[in-house]
């Protein structure tokens, strides 16, 4: 019966590891600069398609893979005249993926080279990544 008790403790135990540790979702944010669009992928499946603003003329976003480095639920750009940044994932240096107040920009370019969303869209991007966890998350900028 000792033998039993112990196997059991040890499934318990075993269990419980898998109850405490949950499975995170791969996360995949394209942002393609000539469409102006932003697609969001959850383990391969397309979960969001919005439009975005990246950096007008004279400020370029850049391109390539990336990673979150940092995210800041509310945000006020130094550089740019306190300009609000709400919901911010930075992900290259200076440059963040944000929400905007100028929402009658978005789908062209507008921004010092920031990506810009709806407020809505990127507070959801926001606890989306929060969520699933930033070293999940990979950003993918094209031209």
């Amino acid at each position: 019966m000792s033998g039993f008790c112990t196997t059991r403790a040890l499934v318990a135990t075993v269990l419980a590891g898998f109850c405490v540790a949950p499975a995170r979702a791969d996360i995949r944010v394209d942002i393609d600069k000539s469409s102006q669009r932003m697609s969001v992928r959850v383990d391969g499946a397309p979960r969001y398609s919005w439009p975005v603003s990246t950096g007008r003329s004279g400020y370029g976003t850049p391109s390539g893979t990336f990673h979150p480095q940092a995210m800041m639920r509310s945000y006020f750009s130094r550089k740019y005249y306190n300009a609000p940044m709400p919901h911010a994932i930075f992900f290259h240096y200076g440059f963040a993926i944000h929400g905007t107040t100028d929402i009658s920009r978005l789908g062209g370019p507008a921004s010092h080279g920031c990506v810009r969303l709806h407020p809505a869209n990127a507070a959801t991007l926001f606890a989306l990544i929060q969520h699933e966890g930033a070293r999940n998350t990979t950003i993918h900028i094209s031209n």
